[in-house]
């Protein structure tokens, strides 16, 4: 488990370093609450961005973007509310983008960003 944890944090690593890249404003990452975890908020133009990060050293059990599951996303949407909520500011503009992450060895990631996923 500590080796999936360790991929996991390298995956949200380079996540936010591509979404840097791509024009995206990191607000906060790993934000708790008692219903779970954000791994990524961030901002572009006037949105209020929230990120989930799927990473996979294979796909032998899917694509890392298939691991965002229905129920994952409904979770999402609530921690989402949460934060909106405690962050003391109104969004007009609200999105929720995965991205997915594979690090297989002695190769650079591959970064997939959904825009807008659900």
């Amino acid at each position: 488990m500590a080796g999936n944890m360790a991929l996991g944090a390298r995956g949200e690593d380079v996540a936010a370093e591509f979404l840097i890249g791509a024009g995206l404003e990191i607000v906060e990452r790993n934000w708790r609450c008692r219903y779970g975890e954000l791994d990524v908020i961030a901002t572009v133009d006037d949105r209020i961005v929230f990120v989930e990060v799927k990473t996979r050293s294979g796909v032998g059990y899917g694509s890392p973007a298939e691991a965002v599951t229905f129920a994952k996303r409904r979770r999402i949407r609530v921690l989402a509310l949460q934060w909106l909520g405690d962050s003391g500011r109104s969004w007009s503009k609200v999105r929720f983008d995965v991205v997915a992450v594979l690090i297989r060895r002695d190769q650079d990631p591959v970064v997939e960003h959904f825009v807008d996923a659900f």
